[in-house]
């Protein structure tokens, strides 16, 4: 894995790099402090030996020459959180860097992310400027853009045993649901929410369950950073908004490997599902890896005008529609002419699959491969 491609650069000081399994966090993490001492915890005999005594990392962290010390998925022993924070406040403790896949069980200890010692960043799949020629649009919406994925012998395997190694590694071992048929049954279900309003009531029945129970799964998978809801823009707000967010998968690829497909399934309409989710991907790995401060979120009337995202903060202000079609109809521009009437300050485009940058009533409209590699963190957006 060219781990070199990643645009992830790390702070100077302590930090937790949370991500979902497959980012590339701990072969990074190796390419990045090659001398540093590590602790993985996901080796059994690892986290026999830290969850039974915590304080031996004391002796880890006195021992000569230890610079930095990173701890790869540490909420598996989250008791370890209580050391590193009474290391962090005597004097001449090495540079922590703490790694995670799940933040359930951080959240729910007593030292919650070490009181603000310890800055948090988060990495992402790939982006398309990473992968440069290697990217393709087309692999990206079936196998989306995990590294552990990208890189396999056989992508297709991999990706459809992601979910399930998942779910048993920490769905299961952490014993958070008790039903894991019901659960099973929620992320085929939900997986027809990616890129949609979420209506938990309507997966709820789907899956069989109570609403409250698709709450609870929902805030799971949100914590296993497998999945994130997107809020509603309400900033000055001069029609009625819906108040329901949208739901996405953290990678295109998850996704897919959920989603059933059968006769009865247009395969435009799951495609274009992947696409928007793939776009999500890359604004927010824009956000974290540019330290901006901008939100993302999306657009929607009760009348039913929608615009897929906005990108707000002190120096950016998008609205952007993405389009899996070739060509443009002036129905996918109304939208955002509403936004635009509503928002002068916001700058509207539209990605599309077409090949060509054009400029419809005042509206950018560019090839949604052009948008893609053009969003490299630290540089203004297409």
């Amino acid at each position: 894995m060219a781990i070199e491609r990643k645009f992830f650069r790390p702070p100077a000081g302590h930090f937790f790099l949370f991500g979902p399994r497959g980012t590339g966090k701990s072969t990074w993490l190796e390419a990045a402090f090659p001398n540093a001492v590590r602790i993985d915890l996901l080796a059994p005999a690892q986290q026999r030996l830290y969850a039974a005594r915590p304080e031996r990392l004391r002796e880890l962290a006195a021992a000569p020459g230890v610079a930095d010390l990173v701890i790869d998925e540490v909420q598996r022993v989250p008791e370890l959180l209580t050391v590193v924070h009474q290391l962090m406040e005597e004097p001449g403790p090495p540079r922590f860097v703490l790694t995670g896949s799940s933040a359930r069980k951080l959240k729910r200890s007593g030292v919650d992310l070490l009181a603000g010692r310890a800055v948090v960043r988060s990495m992402h799949p790939f982006l398309a400027a990473e992968l440069g020629p290697r990217f393709h649009l087309a692999t990206a919406l079936d196998q989306g853009l995990l590294p552990l994925i990208w890189d396999a012998g056989d992508p297709a395997d991999t990706l459809s045993a992601y979910a399930g190694l998942y779910v048993q590694q920490e769905v299961q071992t952490e014993g958070l649901v008790r039903d894991l048929g019901a659960f099973h049954r929620f992320l085929e279900a939900i997986s027809f929410s990616h890129s949609a309003v979420l209506n938990t009531s309507d997966v709820a029945r789907e899956c069989a369950v109570r609403r409250k129970t698709v709450e609870g799964f929902i805030e799971i998978v949100e914590d296993l950073l497998l999945a994130f809801r997107l809020p509603v823009f309400t900033r000055r707000a001069r029609r009625q908004v819906t108040a329901h967010p949208k739901f996405y998968f953290a990678d295109a690829g998850v996704f897919r490997s959920l989603r059933p497909e059968g006769p009865l399934d247009r395969p435009q309409e799951v495609r274009g599902a992947a696409l928007e989710g793939l776009v999500a991907q890359h604004l927010r790995a824009w956000i974290d890896y540019s330290g901006a401060a901008a939100t993302l979120a999306f657009w929607r009337t009760r009348a039913g005008s929608e615009v897929d995202f906005v990108l707000y903060g002190s120096d950016v202000f998008w609205a952007l529609e993405v389009k899996h079609a070739a060509r443009i109809r002036p129905a996918d521009l109304r939208s955002l002419k509403r936004f635009a009437r509503d928002y002068p300050e916001a700058q509207p485009r539209l990605a599309y699959l077409g090949d060509e940058r054009l400029r419809i009533d005042g509206i950018l409209c560019l090839p949604v491969t052009e948008l893609l590699h053009g969003i490299v963190p630290g540089t203004p957006l297409p």
